[in-house]
């Protein structure tokens, strides 16, 4: 996914749920801090953006977002890519996270505005989930020195998570092994 086909996205959800601030929570929250150019391939490569909303209890708008631009959708089929609705509870971020949001708005995401995750609280929540493609991603944004080993330190400090998670974070860190 690149800047322009996320800001169709966000355009989209806009529009199909009468919301104008809507949250870029998984890894294409990347690109409210850098274009697809300067990343590599392992943090632009999905075509799906996870997408909600900081106020939405009952999930009724991300499910909005699935049924009009979501995997399998009309949109999807003619573009290519889409929009995941997700909850804001699904990832496990670091404390402050809202305040470092990055907001994400141009005349190409009108009438939307994004906030996406910052850089490092997004590096956190995927090594919190931990899945192969997590990790392939964090060490892409690591290559490049978008992410910083002392700061990713400060904010799993911040970070609600079991000891053996943690730890499993904290090894990676420091010495970039999974195990």
């Amino acid at each position: 996914m690149n800047r322009d086909q996320l800001a169709h996205v966000l355009r989209a959800a806009a529009n199909a749920t009468g919301q104008i601030d809507i949250l870029v929570i998984g890894s294409q929250a990347i690109l409210g801090s850098f274009d697809a150019d300067e990343l590599p391939i392992e943090a632009t490569r999905s075509i799906e953006a996870d997408i909600g909303f900081l106020h939405d209890p009952s999930e009724e708008l991300s499910d909005q977002i699935d049924g009009s631009i979501g995997e399998m959708s009309p949109f999807y089929d003619a573009f290519g890519y889409y929009g995941q609705g997700i909850s804001v509870r699904t990832a496990v971020l670091p404390n402050g996270w809202r305040e470092r949001l990055v907001k994400f708005e141009s005349e190409a995401t009108r009438p939307a505005r994004g906030w996406c995750l910052e850089p490092h609280d997004l590096v956190i929540a995927k090594l919190v989930r931990g899945d192969p493609k997590d990790y392939e991603f964090a060490v892409a944004l690591r290559s490049i020195a978008v992410v910083d080993s002392l700061i990713l330190a400060e904010r799993l400090d911040a970070t609600e998570v079991s000891g053996p998670v943690r730890s499993r974070i904290q090894r990676w860190i420091t010495s970039g092994q999974i195990g």
